[in-house]
């Protein structure tokens, strides 16, 4: 890997790496619009039941009758207690399909089944709750913005913010080309890909800042690989950990948490990357240099 990547062409590869991340970005773009996501029914509305079965019936009993019954995918949750599982499935358009209870679908099961309650999720609600998710990621990103404009020059902040948007970007874009269920949990998982993306750009910007007024006479070029160098092992550390540990929950934490998981999965790769690459191949690109950051003494007299 020395031989591959060294300091002599670490800028090529911060390019060439940039110039992947902004193609992929075009892509992943094109497919929100054109595909679209599959939104969950947090965001689209439908019906959900608390049921209580025998404590030794598992999901994998439930979730095929339940999708031959109603005809479309269901997801079933453990609930507090043995025994008791949340079912959540959209508003069937077939009437003969919408007035199968669920007492039916499950009868071939062995033991008493018991519906103890049941509630339907208007699109209204679920209108709201898509509005008031975009609106969340919107004031992040706008607090974000603030906190990079005070913290750094205008260049770095610029090269830290598009390597926010290119993971968010990226991890929709995902999701839009697998049709994979869009809910709370994956929108959570792109929040924190956020904060997690912007503590790797933070880290590398601002031993860059450092650099630039410790070494005025060095090109931004070097400058910004050196910064790359003297982080890279804490954010291979930091990351691959991370990683492990949603490795972990991926495999163990079963449907439920798939979205959040791979969504997270996705962000640490994609935001390690791009930290590295984009955010300091543009500031590199809009002209920042040393003198951006030299102390300008204060004349002592008005």
């Amino acid at each position: 890997m020395s031989k591959l990547m060294n300091m002599r062409n670490a800028s090529q590869w911060r390019y060439g790496t940039s110039v992947v991340s902004i193609l992929v970005m075009c892509l992943a773009v094109f497919f929100i619009f054109s595909r679209g996501l599959n939104w969950g029914l947090d965001f689209t509305g439908g019906v959900v039941s608390e049921v209580q079965v025998d404590h030794r019936i598992t999901s994998s009993e439930l979730t095929p009758l339940l999708e031959a019954g109603l005809g479309q995918k269901v997801s079933v949750v453990a609930s507090e207690g043995p025994g008791r599982w949340v079912i959540r499935y959209s508003i069937p358009d077939n009437m003969e399909t919408a007035n199968v209870s669920i007492e039916s679908l499950l009868a071939p099961l062995n033991g008493d089944t018991q519906v103890l309650n049941t509630s339907v999720v208007g699109p209204q609600v679920g209108q709201e709750l898509a509005d008031q998710g975009g609106l969340a990621l919107l004031v992040c990103l706008l607090c974000i913005m603030g906190y990079l404009s005070v913290r750094f020059e205008w260049r770095l902040a610029l090269g830290s913010l598009l390597a926010l948007l290119h993971d968010v970007v990226f991890v929709l874009g995902f999701f839009a080309l697998s049709q994979m269920e869009f809910n709370l949990t994956v929108l959570a998982a792109v929040l924190a890909i956020l904060g997690y993306s912007l503590n790797d750009s933070i880290i590398i910007a601002d031993r860059i800042r450092e650099l630039l007024r410790l070494k005025p006479d060095e090109k931004t070029a070097d400058i910004n690989n050196q910064a790359i160098a003297a982080t890279f092992s804490r954010t291979m550390i930091t990351s691959g950990t991370t990683l492990m540990t949603v490795s972990a929950l991926w495999l163990l934490g079963g449907a439920p948490l798939e979205g959040f998981s791979v969504a997270m999965f996705i962000g640490i790769i994609v935001g390690t990357w791009s930290s590295i690459a984009v955010g300091t191949s543009l500031p590199e690109i809009l002209g920042l240099k040393p003198e951006h950051y030299k102390v300008v003494a204060i004349a002592e007299t008005p």
